[in-house]
């Protein structure tokens, strides 16, 4: 990995500030594009403190399969064919894909994985730096840094978390919700065994567990009123087990104590001129159901190819609007899905009666498989208009019969260059004015055409797949539309010579 603190910052086609797994995943992407790209991160080394997200979801993992490092982060964690919205396990055992199930792993080990491969495609991360100020022109952004020191890079992209200097310099609105509850969350030691699991009471859920390295455990409080503000002390945590627990199990040497609450916010907007946002910069929701992070990597793969493309002049500015337009309505989604779980997390009457019909209504099929294609984020749909199912939707992982043999659909991802799947008659389609950009793959393909959440859907016979995964055309029988969406996201034909 190429790490620098010293005085060797130099200017950047793009600059990522902050390198959680959000900067980490559109470092990669833009650096698998050509482009020039660095990080800027605060943190002195790569290790996190404390317990923050702990596992991928579905669509996720699939992201990373389609770059071809899904292997390194699942040989790390343990696999869980469920995901949770509230307290109710939903299964996604059913759902096609080969990753119908999510994954525990611990977001330093997240980091961890994402910043070797990112360390692979020698991007630099300027460590024990953070972006104070910036000022952006018609040519591109002037960045200051911690210490007077001052760059320029072409594109901004804040990815440095909810606090996000980025988007306040930016002066971008952050509207939302703010907080009614708030959760006390530590990592202990105890020098007597606590009960593991949940518990309920009066005012809230609660829940202890181990913590995979050492002899440490993790514990997750719910405050009998709002805490806001301030940083909570391990006398506080051993009151807040006390009153609970009736015993605080001997909690000592903390290795981190904080909380949270369910503060709800979302950036207006995603873009403003050459400065985007994504991740926890352009959305915050409290952690129910474990999404932050993962729509903070599909932000990251959402952009990556566009934001490349655009500094290439391959495409127009323009296709940067389709970020905002495309991640802002699934973050909406997300929040509003995180609060209504907070809202059943109260422990009056009332709720309880709520939550024992949600719960009932989540037993049933159709139910079930909605909200769970939503929580583990393989039901996402990008509008891109009228047409195909597929249309806007994730391209499955098809077992492709080839010229070249077999192969996995996924694996033609892995340099993040779009694609035509035709699978009809060879050579039928011509492209040849886009394919400079865009590979064509002749190919047959017998089995069956299935979505989460929708099912069955009509065979298509060609394909025109995004580098992040998503269809932008289908063809039944027809090559319309074809030129007009090459043009739309992979730019205007090559001008023949």
């Amino acid at each position: 990995m190429l790490v620098s603190t010293d005085g060797s910052l130099r200017d950047h086609a793009v600059m990522v500030p902050g390198g959680g797994p959000t900067g980490l995943m559109l470092a990669g992407e833009l650096a698998l594009a050509g482009i020039d790209v660095a990080i800027v991160e605060r943190r002195p080394t790569q290790q996190l403190i404390g317990l923050r997200a702990g596992g991928l979801h579905a669509r996720t993992i699939e992201v990373l399969d389609q770059r071809g490092i899904a292997d390194r982060f699942l040989s790390q964690g343990q696999c869980f064919p469920t995901v949770g919205f509230h307290m109710i396990r939903l299964d996604i055992s059913d759902f096609p894909s080969r990753h119908n199930h999510m994954l525990a792993l611990r977001q330093n080990h997240i980091e961890r994985i994402l910043a070797d491969w990112v360390g692979e495609l020698e991007v630099p991360i300027y460590r024990g730096q953070e972006v104070t100020g910036f000022a952006q022109d018609d040519d591109g952004v002037g960045l200051e840094l911690s210490g007077g020191r001052q760059i320029r890079a072409q594109y901004l992209v804040g990815c440095d978390g909810g606090r996000s200097t980025i988007r306040k310099a930016a002066g971008i609105e952050f509207a939302g919700w703010d907080p009614t509850m708030s959760w006390m969350i530590a990592e202990v030691e105890m020098s007597r065994e606590p009960p593991l699991g949940f518990r309920s009471d009066a005012c809230g859920i609660h829940a202890i567990g181990k913590i995979e390295e050492g002899g440490r455990v993790g514990v997750v409080l719910t405050e009998r009123q709002l805490n806001a503000g301030g940083e909570p002390t391990l006398r506080d945590l051993s009151e807040a087990l006390t009153a609970i627990y009736g015993t605080d199990y001997g909690a000592h040497s903390p290795t981190w104590i904080s909380r949270f609450t369910d503060m709800t916010r979302q950036a207006a907007a995603y873009r403003d001129r050459r400065v985007l946002l994504a991740g926890d910069a352009a959305h915050i929701h409290p952690p129910m159901g474990g999404q932050g992070l993962n729509i903070g990597v599909q932000d990251a793969v959402n952009l990556g190819w566009k934001l490349a493309q655009v500094v290439k002049g391959t495409s127009p500015e323009s296709l940067l609007d389709s970020y905002h337009a495309e991640r802002h309505p699934i973050a909406a989604r997300v929040l509003r899905n995180t609060m209504a779980q907070v809202a059943l997390r109260r422990r009056d009457d009332r709720t309880e009666a709520l939550g024992d019909i949600v719960t009932e209504l989540l037993a049933m099929d159709e139910p079930r498989r909605r909200i769970a294609a939503e929580m583990s984020g393989l039901g996402v749909h990008y509008d891109l208009g009228e047409g195909h199912p597929l249309l806007g939707r994730r391209m499955p992982d098809l077992d492709l019969a080839t010229a070249n043999g077999p192969l996995r659909l996924f694996t033609l991802l892995h340099d993040a260059r779009p694609m035509l799947l035709n699978l009809g008659e060879a050579g039928r389609l011509d492209i040849a004015s886009w394919e400079d950009r865009v590979r064509q793959i002749d190919a047959e393909y017998a089995g069956a055409w299935e979505l989460p959440a929708l099912g069955a859907v009509a065979a298509p016979d060609a394909v025109l797949i995004r580098p992040d995964g998503y269809v932008a055309w289908v063809g039944v029988g027809t090559r319309h539309g074809l030129a007009d969406a090459l043009t739309t996201w992979f730019g205007p034909p090559a001008a023949k010579g």
